[in-house]
């Protein structure tokens, strides 16, 4: 797969679909690669007539690794955050917004539909908030707008999530965390099947594992705060996706996000947890194909009459 130097970073990347169709940005979770979008979502959507790039962010898979900024100290961070103090971070979710308008220059675009997943949802919010003009539609799934007074997770699940192991030279224990990882956040109405999510995991450790990014990016979280001062601004057609079980990022992180959003659609899935279940894919990309085809709709007469 190609790489594209973007502010400052090396990005790994790959596209799908006619490049000279509407573009779609996928901006994954995280710790999460580009290989996490499954394969039928990311295929409806070219299939549908878009042109569609997926990307590693920075200190995950292929691209750059911020080698000298060391491993943070987590606990440390959420308490100073907990005290409204500064959190001093190498890079916050700014700076991965300006990593997608890089790799958007980088590709000669723009503008583009912009999909974020979790992390890559709160991105896709500061990108739709800040750089409206290159953002054509917004989908935040499994996403959150940061605010304090939303309910977290359980201290298990938070501790779970800091506790990867390193895996040198034991890529079994990696893969086993993985795994137990995914089926404790996944969708309890949509249980994964063992053996592929297994496969999954496996490709991907295999392609890249690298813990300190993981923890490097949840530090940029922290350190980046709530977004519930910038929301109002965004003006592009948005629609929220959520699960209505999703253990990692409560629903309520939804309805939060439906009320700061003006003008959003709200689609919530019982039985969903925090992944994107094999299940539901047809569902989503049928709603998603929908809002960005609306939106282009919308956008022509414009365009033409300019």
């Amino acid at each position: 797969m190609p790489q594209l130097a973007a502010n400052g970073v090396k990005l790994e990347y790959e596209v799908s679909g006619d490049k000279n169709a509407p573009p779609v940005l996928l901006i994954m979770g995280l710790g999460a690669q580009l290989t996490r979008w499954p394969e039928p979502f990311h295929q409806a959507l070219a299939d549908a007539g878009f042109y569609v790039i997926r990307y590693d962010q920075r200190d995950v898979g292929l691209s750059t690794r911020m080698e000298s900024a060391g491993s943070p100290s987590l606990p440390a961070a959420a308490l100073r955050a907990v005290m409204r103090l500064p959190v001093h971070a190498p890079y916050d979710l700014g700076d991965l917004a300006a990593d997608a308008i890089g790799l958007l220059d980088g590709l000669g675009l723009g503008s583009a539909h912009v999909i974020g997943a979790s992390m890559g949802g709160m991105v896709g919010q500061i990108l739709a908030a800040q750089h409206g003009a290159r953002v054509r539609t917004l989908v935040s799934i499994m996403s959150s707008s940061g605010s304090r007074r939303l309910p977290q997770p359980n201290w298990r699940l938070q501790l779970a999530l800091l506790q990867r192991p390193n895996a040198r030279g034991d890529r079994q224990r990696a893969i086993d965390w993985a795994v137990a990882l995914y089926k404790r956040i996944g969708s309890p109405g949509f249980p994964a099947d063992d053996q592929l999510l297994r496969a999954q995991v496996t490709r991907d450790i295999d392609r890249s594992y690298y813990p300190r990014g993981l923890r490097r990016q949840l530090l940029a979280i922290i350190a980046s705060g709530s977004r519930t001062s910038i929301l109002g601004r965004i003006t592009v057609p948005t629609l929220i996706m959520h699960g209505a079980d999703d253990p990692l990022i409560p629903v309520a992180a939804a309805y939060d996000l439906h009320r700061r959003i003006t003008g959003s659609r709200l689609e919530v899935f019982p039985g969903m947890g925090h992944d994107l279940p094999r299940a539901l894919i047809p569902r989503f990309t049928a709603q998603i194909v929908e809002h960005l085809q609306q939106a282009d709709a919308a956008a022509r007469p414009r365009s033409a009459g300019a």
